[in-house]
C-alpha cells in the first residue's frame, strides 16, 4: 500500500519545479487539446478491457491514447502495463529492436527535432540540440544488462537483472527530447515500459517525438503504447501518476521540490536533482586547456547542462593568465558594473514573502539564452560569436552561489589549493553533482574528490566528458545524484532476482 500523497506539498513544489524554466501555469485538470487527436483504433489498449489479467484503471474512452499520447494518465498507465506485457513477450530481441529504432529516429530526425525543441522552448542553441539526439547511438542497451553467476560445493546460483514494470517519469524542458530518448533506451533495454509527464514549456516537441517512437515501435513489433505521455501535463496527471497500481518506479529529473514529492509518493524514485558544479584550476597544467575545456563545458546549450560548469575558482598566482586564456579562447570579460547590471537582471527577488529578505529566483527570460542578450542587458558590445561571458566576481556572489543556466561563468580568486577546494564545495551546496578539476598533481585530485564526493568528477576535461563526450563512458540526460544511481543506464531500471539450484548443475 502505498503512502498517502500530500496534495499542498505535490501542488507547490509541481507548480515551483515544472514551472521554473519557462513552463505556464500548471492547471489543475486536463483541458481539452488544441486539436483533436485522430480517432483512436477500436482495439485501443486503453479501451476498458482488463490488462494482464487485471481490471483497466479506467472504462473511459474519451481520452484514449493514440501511439502512445494520452490525455488522462491513469489510461496511460494501463495502457503501458499492456504494452509492458506484450513487450515481454519479444524477448531480448524485442527490448534490443526498440532500442535500434529509438536511437535510428533521434539520429535521422536530430535536425527536425532539435529544431522544433528550439522553436518551442526558446532556450539553449540549436547545435547542441541536435548534437544531444545525435548523440543517443551511444548510450547502451541490452548489452549493460550481464548476469551475475556463482558456483560452487552446494550447486550454482544466479543472479539476472529483471524489469519493474511501468516506470512514471518527469522530464525537464532543458532537454525534452534527448531525455525522453534516452529514458526509453534504458528503460525499455531493461524490460519496461514508460510513461511520461514532460515539462509544460516542452510538451509539444516530447508529444512529437514520443508518437515518432510509437509509429515506428507498432510498424515494426505491433507494441503501440510502450511509451506513453500524458498531453497537456498537468498537477491532476503528476499526482495521477505517482498514484497508479501500475506505476511500480518513478525516475525524475527537477529541483528539490519535485524529488521532494516524489519521494513522498510512497514508491522507489530515482530522483536526478539539482546541481552548480565548481571547477578548480591550480596553474600546474595548461591554461591553455583549462580555458578551452570552460568554455566548451560552460558555453554548451548556453549552460543549460546540469554538469555544466557554473563557477571557477582559481589560484591566485595563474589567475591573471588564466583570464587572459579565456579572451584569448573567445569569451568576453565584463565589468565590474556590466556584471551588476547583469545580476540585477538575472535575480528577481519575489515580493510578499514575508518581513524577512526573500531568497533570489531566476529570471526565466535569460535562462539558456544567447551571450549576445545577456551582454545587452549588462550594457555590452561583444564580437560576433562570443560563446561564453565571464568576470572575476567574489565568492559570495549569487552567479557563485545559484544554479544560474546561463552563459556567464564567475571567476574567483583563491590563495591556496585548500581554500579553492573549501570554496568549491560551499559553492556546490553538498548537492554531491559534478566538479572539475585542471592539475597535473593527483594528491589536490584525490583531495578535491574526497572533499566534494560528487557523482561525476572530472579532471582536465570539460563537463561533458564526464558524459563520454572528449571522455571515456556513456551517456544519459538522466543524471540520479539526489538518491545515489548517479548516470542513468539500462541496470537503473532493474530488479535484481536470484536463482539458486541445489546441489546441481556444478559439473566439476
Amino acid at each position: 500500500m502505498n503512502a498517502p500523497v500530500n496534495e499542498t506539498l505535490i501542488r507547490d513544489v509541481i507548480q515551483e519545479v515544472l514551472g521554473r524554466l519557462g513552463g505556464t501555469a500548471i492547471p489543475a485538470a486536463c483541458p481539452a487539446p488544441a486539436a483533436s487527436p485522430p480517432a483512436a483504433p477500436a482495439a485501443s489498449p486503453a479501451s476498458g478491457r482488463p490488462v494482464n489479467g487485471k481490471p483497466a484503471a479506467s472504462a473511459r474512452t474519451a481520452c484514449r491514447g493514440v501511439y502512445g499520447i494520452f490525455q488522462d494518465a491513469n489510461e496511460a498507465c494501463a495502457a503501458a502495463e499492456e504494452a509492458f506485457g506484450q513487450l515481454r513477450e519479444k524477448g531480448v530481441a524485442g527490448r534490443r529492436k526498440v532500442v535500434e529504432i529509438v536511437k535510428e529516429l533521434c539520429w535521422s530526425k536530430a535536425r527536425e527535432w532539435g529544431r522544433l525543441e528550439m522553436e518551442e522552448t526558446k532556450i539553449g542553441r540549436l547545435d547542441h540540440k541536435i548534437d544531444k539526439l545525435l548523440g543517443q547511438r551511444a548510450i547502451p542497451g541490452v548489452e549493460f544488462l550481464h548476469p551475475f553467476g556463482m558456483s560452487g560445493d552446494h550447486g550454482i546460483t544466479m543472479e539476472e537483472y529483471t524489469p519493474f514494470g511501468v516506470i512514471g517519469a518527469v522530464t525537464p524542458s532543458t532537454h525534452s527530447i534527448p531525455t525522453i530518448a534516452s529514458n526509453i533506451i534504458s528503460m525499455v533495454a531493461a524490460g519496461n515500459a514508460v510513461v511520461f509527464n514532460a515539462h509544460p514549456g516542452a510538451a509539444t516537441c516530447a508529444a512529437t517525438a514520443v508518437r515518432a517512437f510509437n509509429e515506428a515501435i507498432h510498424r515494426d513489433l505491433g507494441i503501440e503504447n510502450l511509451a506513453c505521455l500524458i498531453h497537456p501535463p498537468t498537477l491532476d496527471s503528476f499526482n495521477a501518476l505517482t498514484k497508479n497500481e501500475f506505476v511500480r518506479l518513478l525516475c525524475v529529473t527537477g529541483g528539490p521540490g519535485v524529488v521532494k514529492a516524489a519521494m513522498a509518493s510512497g514508491k522507489r524514485a530515482i530522483c536526478a536533482g539539482p546541481g552548480n558544479p565548481p571547477v578548480l584550476v591550480d596553474g600546474t597544467g595548461s591554461l591553455e586547456r583549462a580555458a578551452q575545456c570552460v568554455i566548451a563545458g560552460g558555453a554548451y546549450d548556453n549552460n543549460l547542462l546540469c554538469i555544466g560548469e557554473k563557477e571557477v575558482f582559481v589560484l591566485e598566482p595563474v589567475f591573471d593568465a588564466f583570464l587572459a586564456a579565456l579572451e584569448k579562447n573567445g569569451a568576453f570579460r565584463l565589468n565590474d558594473a556590466q556584471v551588476e547590471r547583469l545580476t540585477q537582471a538575472a535575480f528577481l527577488r519575489p515580493k510578499g514573502q514575508g518581513a524577512g529578505p526573500s531568497h533570489p529566483v531566476l529570471n526565466r527570460d535569460l535562462v539558456g539564452r544567447d551571450p549576445e542578450v545577456l551582454a545587452r542587458v549588462a550594457g555590452a558590445t561583444i564580437p560576433a560569436g562570443t560563446q561564453l561571458l565571464f568576470a572575476e566576481t567574489p565568492a559570495e556572489h549569487l552567479f557563485v552561489e545559484e544554479e544560474q543556466m546561463m552563459p556567464f561563468v564567475p571567476v574567483v580568486r583563491v590563495k591556496t589549493v585548500e581554500e579553492g577546494i573549501a570554496e568549491a564545495k560551499k559553492a556546490e551546496h553538498n548537492y554531491k553533482h559534478s566538479a572539475m578539476i585542471h592539475t597535473i598533481d593527483v594528491t589536490r585530485m584525490t583531495a578535491m574528490a574526497r572533499a566534494l564526493d560528487t557523482a561525476l568528477f572530472i579532471k582536465n576535461g570539460s563537463c561533458v566528458a564526464g558524459l563520454g563526450d572528449g571522455g571515456e563512458g556513456y551517456s544519459n540526460f538522466s543524471i540520479a545524484t539526489t538518491t545515489g544511481e548517479g548516470i542513468a543506464n539500462p541496470r537503473t531500471f532493474c530488479r535484481v532476482r536470484r536463482c539458486v539450484m541445489v546441489d546441481n548443475l556444478r559439473i566439476y
